[in-house]
């Protein structure tokens, strides 16, 4: 369902109509879901995450402007809490786990329609090696196909500072490539 199509369902979720949510919940849960996961590895963590986002839709529809794109405004609350989880959980990390090596276990990829190939995983791969802050650019630019200036309103940082992290991202891709013998596939 494009934003169009959920503007009707998005005004009556506004004025409480809880179908109305449980529609716009349906049409979006998907997308939100994949785009927690390629930034957090944690299937815990995301499930929290995602949670979270569609409470903070809930209670910001006000803030919503109908002239823009909805999924624009919803990968901006994905986003801005998945920068929040991040903060909140190197704290924690830091206050109580001081001598002990952070571990990520290993994610594992349950909708087959994201990973279709062995070189797409090979891809993700090399993504999810990049910091969160070259990783989030790459995911809302390639994933998203959000256009830079996009991702720094979303971000709410620079078009300088997207197109440098941009820049770094696709180098280290390229040499991360490169590295691996060109086993994986790079758009």
């Amino acid at each position: 369902m494009n934003d169009k199509e959920l503007l009707p369902w998005l005004e009556k979720a506004t004025n409480g109509d809880e179908s109305a949510f449980e529609l716009v919940y349906q049409a979006t849960h998907e997308d939100v879901y994949r785009t927690v996961a390629f930034l957090v590895y944690n299937k815990q963590d995301i499930e929290d995450i995602v949670n979270e986002v569609y409470m903070r839709m809930w209670r910001s529809f006000h803030n919503y402007d109908p002239s823009r794109p909805f999924r624009f405004w919803l990968h901006g609350i994905t986003v801005r809490l998945v920068q929040d989880w991040k903060r909140k959980a190197w704290r924690r990390i830091r206050l109580f786990e001081r001598n002990r090596q952070m571990t990520c276990e290993e994610f594992v990829w349950t909708d087959k329609a994201v990973l279709q190939s062995e070189m797409q995983h090979d891809l993700f791969s090399l993504v999810r090696q990049l910091s969160y802050k070259l990783r989030v650019v790459v995911i809302l630019r390639y994933y998203h196909d959000y256009a830079l200036e996009e991702i720094a309103d979303m971000l709410q940082i620079p078009v300088g500072t997207v197109k440098s992290r941009h820049h770094l991202a696709m180098k280290e891709l390229r040499k991360r490539f490169e590295m691996t013998g060109g086993d994986a596939y790079v758009h």
